[in-house]
């Protein structure tokens, strides 16, 4: 479907459908409902514990990494699952694939947090 919105009207659809998103990951998907309470501690603790203006920037933003790329995740999986229930060599690539990047963002997330709050 395509929005014909424009102008101001355009912001509120894209605002509507960015929160019809955030419901349907935190509805169907246990890994972003796990971050999603993750992030819930983890951000007021690090603007709590963080120094400077760029380190409660570093930590804050180290969470919602892993928030962004948990969401892009479940996009991707969910497009691949759409396509058909067969296993294809390919659709479990992409899947690996996007899994690694969620390792990754995780990864990204310790390596922050374990540098700043060492200092």
């Amino acid at each position: 479907m395509k929005n014909e919105d424009v102008g101001f009207a355009r912001l509120v659809s894209a605002a509507k459908y960015s929160l019809a998103g955030f419901k349907a990951a935190y509805a169907s998907e246990a890994a972003f409902r796990q971050e999603v309470w993750l992030a819930i501690v983890l951000i007021p603790l690090g603007l709590y514990l963080g120094d400077t203006a760029l380190e409660k920037g570093l930590l804050v933003v180290s969470v919602m990494l892993l928030m962004l790329v948990e969401l892009l995740n479940s996009g991707i999986e969910t497009v691949v699952d759409r396509i058909g229930d067969e296993y294809h060599e390919l659709s479990g690539k992409a899947k690996d694939i996007c899994s690694a990047a969620v390792m990754m963002a995780i990864g990204i997330l310790i390596v922050v947090w374990v540098a700043v709050l060492a200092n």
